[in-house]
């Protein structure tokens, strides 16, 4: 399978929910201002009963923001819109397309820049912390105990047990359990950005972290979308080249995943190259 495979599947489901009816994503987050503003200015709608301080929902960040809304329909029925529904790609490494690591020793860890279960081999580049808050669609309070599985590409584009070059390791793959505040952080690396598809980073939640052994118990798989201004900064760095000439080619708009709306996929960017960076979003489910 080619790099040119990259999630290449049909099969979107975007819809989103607000006080009990379904609109489309582009009709109830009307675009404002530039990309940032555009994509990120409103993750969730009606959550402000999150009193965690420290939750990337209060946060703003170089490029978009995750502040959330308040409801002022008095409704109830919906408290946040759910995180859109989006393919998991032909390199899931869950058991449903050839490789799993789901039930393999080591699979549940915060650094997934290392290989694994007897894997070798450590991702290189610009150091990314990843930090997501689960919280219910229907009430907003943060989803402790649930379990989160997340992978991506390495630096150069590669997804780890399926393309040429790194068949053999299983870098950037990794489970954790959310917190009481229902928050999972991962030490990794700034991803690629591929040819054909805008920058990102896969993810599925479970509902406990047992569960999270078999792909059949995941409630949710979505996607994160890093903004363009951060990408921009990655990839001025050395071993980040093929990047460069991919990302003037694709777009949000453009892209097969995103081209519908990202606002609710959008991660909130802090930090730099020298220092690294952190992309969090406020995943409600």
């Amino acid at each position: 399978m080619s790099l040119n495979d990259h999630d290449d599947f049909g099969g979107l489901h975007r819809d989103l929910l607000a006080t009990g009816r379904t609109v489309g994503r582009r009709r109830l987050l009307t675009p404002v201002g530039g990309i940032g503003a555009s994509f990120g200015a409103l993750q969730l709608m009606g959550c402000g009963g999150d009193s965690n301080p420290t939750s990337p929902s209060t946060t703003t960040g170089t490029t978009g923001t995750g502040t959330t809304g308040t409801d002022t329909t008095g409704g109830g029925a919906l408290c946040a819109a759910k995180v859109p529904e989006e393919t998991a790609g032909p390199f899931p490494g869950d058991g449903s397309n050839g490789p799993n690591v789901l039930p393999l020793t080591g699979a549940v860890r915060s650094d997934i820049r290392p290989s694994f279960a007897g894997m070798s081999g450590t991702a290189d580049g610009v150091p990314l912390t990843i930090a997501l808050t689960l919280v219910s669609s229907s009430t907003c309070a943060p989803l402790a105990g649930r379990a989160v599985y997340i992978w991506h590409c390495d630096r150069l584009g590669r997804y780890s047990l399926y393309n040429s070059g790194v068949t053999s390791q299983n870098y950037l793959r990794g489970v954790q359990e959310a917190d009481g505040n229902g928050r999972v952080v991962f030490t990794s690396i700034f991803p690629a950005c591929y040819a054909g598809r805008w920058p990102h980073i896969h993810f599925e939640v479970y509902p406990t972290l047992a569960a999270a052994q078999s792909v059949t118990n995941k409630v949710a798989t979505s996607q994160i979308a890093l903004p363009k201004a951060s990408c921009d900064e990655v990839y001025a760095t050395a071993g980040y080249e093929q990047s460069v000439r991919n990302l003037s080619q694709v777009s949000l708009a453009s892209d097969n995943v995103f081209s519908d709306g990202a606002s609710l996929e959008l991660a909130t960017m802090t930090g730099s190259v020298g220092g690294g960076y952190t992309a969090a979003l406020t995943v409600a489910v």
